[in-house]
Order: structure tokens, then C-alpha cells, then sequence
């Protein structure tokens, strides 16, 4: 939840936040005092921010060199993209040999994470939007030389494309996490909701970017013939929506408050 705050609103803040307004608000969300110092401390070591006083204030800095990667999280997360069943795919093919065995597992970890399925041990698919993600990986764990790329129509497969796709993806799990979602969210994005006063805004709105900010991960956007008809996919995009249009600017508003020492 630490996470999904800097990722939320540091940033907003110019980048910087008194360690009293930040364990103030993690503490409106339910985060302990030794919860959030813990926190705190992980990332600090994984470099997200770093300790700088300001006017004799003690704070927490955001670490410019993670502006990049939340930047990538922002497109994901809140510009979700579903493809459409004349839009083209990605496919990566790629060879690496039993010495390389670990950045083997590390290329795997990375496509299952940007949400490509496995067609076969060297060979993944995923939306063709996703292009520009995969190549970041290959050239992050300095592989690129070892696989190629194909953008390609709707490949011919021998069954229904939908089961195939079913074999490459786990879509029940998928499922599962968008009806969690739903279930836990539908009551807060119901209409008509009486305007939200922004402290409680606050709290929904960080759990519910920390909840969902997986799901974008986890599912690429699968087109309509990937995807059985009553997918659940569409009705809890269309809930983030709705819930980021009703809460995210009172959240702001209650941040930029308790940071400001009001």
C-alpha cells in the first residue's frame, strides 16, 4: 500500500513528504505505526525514496530514478487498453541455452508479469500493444540478441482460437480476480453516490488502486474471441473508471491537506 501511495501522489506533491504527514495518512488507511515504518525501510533499500531534510523537517524524497518505472505503471494501470479482434499480436520467440538457465527464468517471470501466455517453452503471445513493454524486457536482461519479435494477425490454430487462447492464459484465474474486484468495489461505484468527503475518498481510493493495479498485469486485454461471452473483464474496467472519476480528486485534495499541515 506504501507502494501504490508514492505512486499515487508523491509525485504530486513535488516529490517530497514530511515522515508525520505520510504516517498520518497510512495510519487513516489502516497502515500501523510499525507497519509503515517497516515499509518505509523496504523502500528505502529497493531505492523508491530516499530520507532529505527540508527546513529542519525530516521527509522522504522520491528517487528520480523511479520516476521512469512509475510513469510505466501510470500507462498500465490507469490507461488499460483492450485489443480488438482485427488488431494485431505480439509473438516472441526465443532460444537460450541451458548456461543461460537463469536468465531464462527471468525472461519467463518477466512475459507471464507484462501478461503474455505461453504457446509453447520458447514461444509467447500477447496483445500487440504490448510491444514496446517486451522490448524493454529483452534489452533490461540484455537478451534482445537472442529473440525475435513478430507481429502477426490472429494465428491459425487447429481448435477454436478461444480454446487455444484458454490453454495460454489462465482465464479462470483472471475471472477471479476481476469478479474479486468487483465484488469488493460495485457498492462504491452504484449511482447515485452523495459526494464523498475527501478523507474517505482518501482511503477507497488508495485500496482501490492497490487492489487493482495487478489486474492490467496479470490480463493484457485479450480480444472478444480469446474470451468466453460472459467475461468479467469489461464491467470491472468500466468500475475502475467510474470510481477514479468519483474519488480520485477529493483523495488529492485530503493529501495535498495533511502534507500542507493543515
Amino acid at each position: 500500500m506504501l507502494r501504490t501511495f508514492v505512486g499515487l501522489h508523491l509525485r504530486e506533491l513535488g516529490g517530497w513528504i514530511r515522515v508525520a504527514a505520510l504516517l498520518e495518512l497510512l495510519a487513516t488507511a489502516g497502515v500501523s505505526y510499525s507497519s509503515a515504518r517497516s515499509a518505509v525501510s523496504r523502500l528505502k533499500g529497493k531505492g523508491l525514496f530516499l530520507p532529505e531534510e527540508r527546513e529542519a523537517v525530516a521527509g522522504y524524497r522520491l528517487d528520480p530514478a523511479a520516476v521512469t518505472d512509475l510513469e510505466r505503471g501510470d500507462r498500465r494501470i490507469f490507461s488499460y487498453r483492450g485489443q480488438k479482434d482485427d488488431e494485431p499480436w505480439c509473438l516472441v520467440s526465443y532460444s537460450l541455452p541451458e548456461v543461460d538457465r537463469s536468465k531464462r527464468v527471468q525472461l519467463r517471470r518477466a512475459l507471464t508479469g507484462l501478461g503474455f501466455g505461453a504457446v509453447t517453452d520458447g514461444l509467447w503471445i500477447a496483445p500487440g500493444h504490448l510491444r514496446a513493454e517486451v522490448e524493454d524486457a529483452l534489452e533490461n536482461l540484455d537478451v534482445r540478441e537472442r529473440a525475435t519479435i513478430f507481429i502477426t494477425q490472429t494465428p491459425l490454430t487447429a481448435e477454436p482460437f478461444a480454446q487455444a487462447a484458454a490453454k495460454w492464459w489462465d482465464l479462470d484465474a483472471l475471472a477471479a480476480w476481476h469478479t474479486e474486484f468487483l465484488h469488493r468495489y460495485e457498492h462504491a461505484g452504484s449511482a447515485p453516490q452523495p459526494r464523498p468527503e475527501p478523507r474517505e475518498a482518501f482511503v477507497l481510493w488508495l485500496r482501490c488502486v492497490d487492489d487493482w493495479k495487478t489486474i492490467p498485469y496479470v490480463d493484457p486485454g485479450l480480444p472478444p474471441s480469446a474470451l468466453p461471452a460472459d467475461w468479467p473483464g469489461q464491467r470491472s474496467v468500466r468500475l475502475f473508471a467510474d470510481l477514479r472519476a468519483t474519488y480520485a480528486e477529493p483523495a488529492r485534495a485530503h493529501v495535498r491537506k495533511v502534507a500542507a499541515g493543515r
